[in-house]
């Protein structure tokens, strides 16, 4: 006879993750022969460019590769995460003091509160959100306290509406270009916020994952090229997305060194580091011209005009993002953004996320990947014809 098994009570504090719960509805509209256009989940289909592959194949074949990496990263990437970031943002870091490589950028930013949030400390999270923030304070036994991002606002924090806490408020995410709004912020929404966690005594942690994924001449900054922002921050930034590399794992985290040591001790007590081989292939990355990057934030921008247009031809109002490969689209019809994802899928076979899965404020919204063919983007527009018109 089996005994019952119950999960802790920090699992029960979790809602389904967001998307295992569409990767279930993909599997059984698959199994019922429903040809699907997956704009659900942001994962690039572009492929990893073919210097990174062979990067990888070289160092696998080497025997020194093999065994448990350092885990600060080894110093050759951490050397060219230091110039990428001086070339990229004009920014100097401390090599071995304020950058650690990261097993993909997820990790880090659910790590982190393990080593600067007590039970009961308060974090302030947008919502919506990429779920992460909210799960690694939960982890941490911290108390959430959510953060409207609102259309009229242009869906960035208003600092003037956070009200005073009586719990400590320890640490406030942001993330620009935001996932899953799309939205970008400009240098005096960053002067904004570190003052704000300056005079707050409040750790900022910016996940800047998608900084290289803009168009018409937009470059989104770094919190870093701010005054003020090394007393108060730490910026995560991802290979993932920039480098069409999600499978592989591998991202950054840089900042005050405080901070990022909390991190590099929680780390070191639960992974053994990232595979020294794609940490090579890491280093090529971070040395592919500007314009591969260029190329393929083209590519984005065409499958963005076809999905934006298309659906403003058939009377949608969508609005048309700078940066990010989202589109965040209110509701066209009047229904909750959970029933109208499964009608979509349903009727259409097409996979789009409900809003309210990255959080309450998110009701109202569905969010659309730009991560297949332009072909299929166009194929998408004409079943959201049929499906609204």
């Amino acid at each position: 006879m089996t005994f019952p098994v119950d999960f802790s009570d920090r699992l029960k504090k979790l809602p389904p993750y967001l998307f295992v719960a569409l990767d279930a509805a993909k599997r059984k509209a698959r199994a019922e022969g429903k040809d699907i256009i997956d704009l659900g989940v942001g994962d690039p289909d572009l492929p990893t460019p073919t210097p990174i592959i062979e990067a990888l194949a070289k160092a696998a074949k080497n025997p020194s590769n093999h065994r448990y990496a350092l885990d600060q990263g080894l110093p050759e990437l951490r050397r060219t995460i230091q110039e990428w970031f001086k070339k990229r943002f004009n920014v100097p870091l401390h090599a071995d003091e304020e950058i650690l490589p990261l097993i993909g950028s997820k990790e880090g930013l659910a790590h982190l509160p393990l080593g600067l949030v007590n039970p009961g400390d308060a974090v302030l999270i947008p919502d919506p959100c990429y779920p992460p923030y909210r799960s690694g304070v939960l982890f941490a036994g911290g108390q959430v306290i959510s953060l409207p991002l609102l259309e009229k606002n242009d869906f960035k924090v208003d600092f003037t509406s956070i009200k005073r806490s009586s719990k400590k408020i320890k640490l406030l995410f942001l993330n620009y270009p935001n996932n899953p709004t799309g939205a970008t912020a400009d240098a005096t929404f960053f002067d904004d916020a570190i003052d704000f966690c300056r005079r707050n005594h409040i750790i900022l942690c910016h996940d800047a994952a998608y900084t290289e994924i803009a168009f018409g001449g937009h470059k989104p900054p770094s919190l870093f090229e701010h005054d003020g922002a090394k007393e108060v921050g730490v910026e995560f930034h991802s290979l993932s997305k920039t480098y069409n590399m999600t499978g592989w794992r591998i991202g950054f985290a840089c900042g005050r060194r405080e901070i990022i040591a909390s991190l590099a001790k929680v780390k070191a007590n639960i992974d053994s580091g990232i595979f020294q081989a794609i940490q090579l292939a890491g280093v090529e990355a971070l040395k592919r011209p500007p314009a591969e990057l260029a190329a393929r934030n083209r590519i984005y921008e065409e499958r963005r005009d076809i999905l934006v247009e298309g659906l403003r031809k058939i009377g949608w109002k969508v609005p048309k993002p700078k940066a990010s490969f989202y589109v965040w689209a209110p509701v066209p019809v009047k229904k909750r953004s959970s029933d109208f994802a499964a009608s979509v899928l349903e009727k259409t076979g097409m996979v789009i996320t409900p809003g309210v899965g990255f959080g309450k404020a998110g009701e109202g919204y569905i969010r659309m990947a730009l991560t297949v063919s332009k072909e299929r983007i166009q194929e998408a527009c004409d079943r959201f014809q049929k499906l609204l018109g």
